[in-house]
């Protein structure tokens, strides 16, 4: 059969039309893309769209489901699940996110605009600039909180003075932007971190704003005095060795003779330390690595402090004061990590989040980007236990005392995303010479079931589904 020329385009045609539409749907299923994670606003819009979290995949890393208990993981996970939200609703984690508009007639604050709750604030920013009309009429409305107009104002011009719509319009611009200059926002519930959205229209066109309602914060300072024994404490931790730790104190001693030295000790027999400017704080007996950390920075005064291990030894080399030069150059930064015994041990973390537990990776010698400034420095996320940090950053996050044995890497999964660290190889101590020590070593080496202890533990605190160090 033939098909006379005319007909023939036309189902050539129609044919590749098929033929694009089939590739564009199996595109889109490949991409798992929705038009609504695209959405673009029309002119003079501002969209509020869901933040989303992505999904990890576990291959490669060790799953956790496999360390709980199979007749209690149904009830875990739910138990989880409900402690994660309500993190996110503490933290506002999962917060909305905002599409500013392509085109639009109206100013006002897209960010910054912060209110102390149930006081009055003044919204910085808002107008209205367009053409020509003979009546101009705005709107501005709210969820957790009250608009009005400060000062005397036309009732004609205002309306919904002190609630949650307001209403502006005059025939005037010049008198619709000399209200808006003085529209306040009043929050009408109490609460110490929450936020509102304002929207604001004109016309066919609208905006959204946020509103962050927080009550302010008291500082916390620490005054750094004007020598080094003023601004930093040396920490340490010991446990079933003396020997070791009395070879630290006389190194430090030979570099800094007056500087505070504070010992957490969770040794079963205890032994007096002496010595000018030495606190040893006794514990219960093998409480851990991460209370013994906790207990030594909650006595520290300064602010900054040293941590070293107790087989530590410090060297001609060893100075302090480079590390507090760098955290002073740069105020933002959190912890600051040397070298032992010239190895410069670092790490990144990748984590990916997930609605059912995201997934973790730890990966050696990996960092971010150089310290502008100072050469062979690195932002990083784990550092060696030779470390300078802020008192009050490394407080915030805490030593998870759960964590007995076993526990370094730990620290910084909790502080991913609240400290702010780097690494320098030209800070570095010295590590004394090991000596087998059978009876510390049962404690020190971490055995199959405490990690699977730790594994569970991860699951269930960090909100994980997978890990790999």
């Amino acid at each position: 059969m033939t098909f006379p020329r005319s007909i023939l385009p036309k189902h050539f045609l129609i044919l590749l039309c098929v033929i694009v539409l089939g590739i564009c749907l199996i595109l889109i299923r490949l991409l798992k893309w929705h038009p609504s994670h695209h959405y673009i606003p029309s002119s003079g819009n501002l969209s509020v769209l869901s933040g989303s979290i992505s999904s990890c995949d576990c291959k490669g890393q060790t799953d956790l489901h496999q360390f709980l208990p199979s007749d209690q993981l149904n009830d875990i996970i739910k138990s989880r699940a409900k402690e994660y939200k309500e993190h996110q609703l503490r933290m506002k984690t999962n917060t909305d996110i905002l599409i500013a508009p392509a085109n639009s007639p109206l100013q006002y604050p897209i960010r910054g605009f912060s209110v102390a709750p149930l006081q009055k604030s003044l919204i910085p920013g808002l107008g209205l600039y367009t053409q020509k009309r003979e009546v101009y009429k705005v709107s501005l409305s709210v969820e957790k909180g009250v608009l009005s107009v400060d000062e005397d104002v036309n009732k004609e011009q205002v309306n919904g003075q002190g609630e949650r719509k307001l209403t502006i319009s005059s025939s005037s611009l010049k008198e619709v932007n000399d209200l808006l200059s003085r529209v306040t926002y009043t929050s009408t519930i109490y609460h110490i971190r929450t936020s509102d959205l304002v929207h604001f229209s004109f016309e066919d066109n609208e905006a959204v704003f946020p509103v962050i309602i927080r009550r302010p914060t008291v500082p916390v300072l620490f005054n750094p005095g004007n020598d080094i024994n003023s601004q930093v404490t040396i920490t340490t931790k010991t446990f079933l060795r003396y020997n070791k730790l009395k070879v630290l104190i006389k190194s430090i001693r030979k570099v800094y003779p007056k500087i505070k030295i504070i010992i957490a000790d969770d040794n079963p027999n205890p032994e007096n330390v002496s010595g000018d400017n030495i606190e040893q704080y006794i514990m219960p007996p093998a409480q851990g690595w991460f209370a013994g950390r906790n207990l030594a920075v909650s006595q520290v005064t300064t602010k900054y402090f040293l941590w070293v291990d107790d087989d530590f030894e410090f060297m001609d080399e060893t100075r302090i004061e480079s590390f507090v030069k760098i955290m002073e150059a740069n105020p933002e930064l959190d912890v600051v990590g040397g070298a032992v015994s010239g190895e410069q041990y670092y790490f990144s973390l990748e984590y990916i989040e997930d609605d059912e537990g995201g997934c973790l990776r730890r990966f050696q010698g990996r960092h971010h980007k150089p310290l502008p400034g100072f050469e062979g420095c690195f932002f990083v996320d784990v550092i060696v236990n030779f470390f300078l940090a802020r008192t009050d950053a490394v407080r915030r996050v805490g030593f998870d005392p759960f964590l007995k044995r076993v526990g370094h890497t730990e620290f910084f999964i909790d502080g991913l995303g609240k400290l702010l660290v780097v690494s320098c190889k030209d800070l570095s101590i010295g590590h004394q010479i090991h000596e087998a020590h059978e009876k510390y070593d049962v404690y020190r080496n971490e055995g199959e079931s405490e990690k699977e202890k730790k594994y569970a533990h991860h699951f269930y605190k960090n909100y994980l589904k997978c890990i790999k160090y």
